[in-house]
């Protein structure tokens, strides 16, 4: 007789890191993170020389974008929709199935050179896949309607991945391409929908326990949505003509709408506690990402373009990964919700990656050092996650729904 989930997560004696979705595709998810930039690092300085198809500029992206951020996604996923939906989670030997197509879809692009063509990017693509069956299982058996928003996120984020391969395959530069820019706009949705739930949730949360006079506005109200439409609207134009000026607009407007959503949660009020604070700070670079992108397109300023990419990608998208993954971790291994010491080092060194990086986007002369500084800072805000969250993502013990 097939066991039930719950059986399995009970008598499930394998390793405590596939006792619960977001334990080993945060661990490792932020391992990989931490290599993928060592590795970058080290080809820019001519050092080594991957066997991948991509050329190195995409295979940075893809690593980040697709790789990085897929473990990320499904990590919070995995954990998130047994909430959403009352079912209980995924765990054990199909969890671990799920892990290693993620971890074969890293070894397979790394190494594609050595593979007949198309073999890789087809292996790389069965985990989105699989992931998204999963989410609409879990959803239909459910009857969890009001999420198939983000599994529609989902969807789109994989034909970004399949858009990226192609083009890829077509001799072009795949990181400045429409399949690179359709999975940046699909994360900065899944930001702008999700954040937009659980930020001023966990800030009003906080505050009440403060005895705060201001309060967070409840979320998604009328201008909540309003934002969302507007903001789907802007990215597609970016996304299908990043050079106009009718996509610098849009993207003025989705700056302009975000900084106004962010200014109602209050999070100003929550600079004594940093675990709620970088929450606002990940948030907040989601309309400067907007605001410098749109620039670049007024002034022709290629630069420019790459500085707004990397308020988006390794601000907003690192951040606030880094953010969920630290308060995810202590919430569900049964810690109190606070930030260490520890914990406030991990995201003072991203951050610190992120401004050098745009550092070096300005003063061009030092750009490589510049580079070099932000690329050990990024890699040790996600070593460290690994070494302060990593034993109680490894333990045993179950995590609490």
């Amino acid at each position: 007789m097939a066991q039930t989930t719950s059986q399995q997560s009970r008598e499930w004696q394998g390793p405590g890191v596939f006792s619960y979705g977001f334990r080993p595709f945060f661990l490792f998810g932020a391992v990989w993170a931490a290599l993928a930039m060592v590795f970058w690092v080290l080809a820019l300085a001519g050092h080594v020389s991957l066997p991948t198809r991509l050329d190195p500029a995409s295979w940075h992206a893809h690593a980040l974008l697709f790789g990085y951020l897929g473990a990320i996604i499904a990590g919070f996923l995995l954990t998130a929709v047994p909430n959403w939906t009352g079912r209980l989670p995924i765990v054990g030997w199909p969890l671990a199935g799920l892990f290693v197509l993620w971890l074969g879809g890293r070894v397979a692009i790394a190494t594609s050179a050595l593979l007949p063509p198309g073999v890789a990017e087809a292996f790389n693509l069965l985990f989105p896949i699989a992931l998204c069956g999963v989410m609409l299982r879990e959803i239909i058996a459910g009857k969890n309607w009001r999420n198939l928003v983000v599994l529609a996120m989902v969807v789109v984020f994989t034909l970004a991945n399949l858009l990226f391969h192609i083009e890829a395959a077509r001799g072009e530069m795949a990181a400045q391409g429409v399949g690179a820019r359709l999975g940046v706009a699909c994360v900065i949705m899944m930001i702008a929908v999700i954040g937009g739930r659980v930020i001023p949730s966990f800030t009003r949360n906080w505050l009440v326990r403060q005895k705060a006079a201001r309060l967070p506005t409840p979320p998604m109200q009328g201008f909540d949505k309003v934002a969302l439409l507007i903001t789907l609207f802007g990215l597609c134009c970016w996304v299908a003509a990043p050079d106009h000026t009718m996509s610098a607009a849009a993207l003025l407007i989705i700056g302009g709408v975000h900084l106004i959503r962010l200014m109602r949660w209050q999070g100003v009020q929550t600079v004594a506690e940093p675990l709620l604070l970088v929450l606002h700070l990940g948030y907040l670079f989601v309309p400067l990402g907007a605001f410098v992108a749109a620039v670049s397109i007024f002034i022709t300023d290629a630069m420019m373009l790459v500085a707004a990419q990397h308020l988006w990608m390794a601000g907003g998208f690192g951040l606030m990964t880094l953010a969920m993954m630290t308060r995810a971790t202590l919430g569900h291994t049964g810690q109190e919700l606070t930030a260490g010491p520890g914990t406030v080092a991990i995201y003072l060194a991203l951050i610190g990656s992120v401004f050098a990086r745009l550092a070096g986007a300005i003063w061009v002369g030092s750009a490589m050092t510049l580079y070099a500084v932000s690329g050990v800072l990024w890699a040790g805000a996600f070593v460290g996650f690994a070494i302060v969250y990593g034993p109680a993502l490894l333990k045993p013990k179950a995590a609490r729904a």
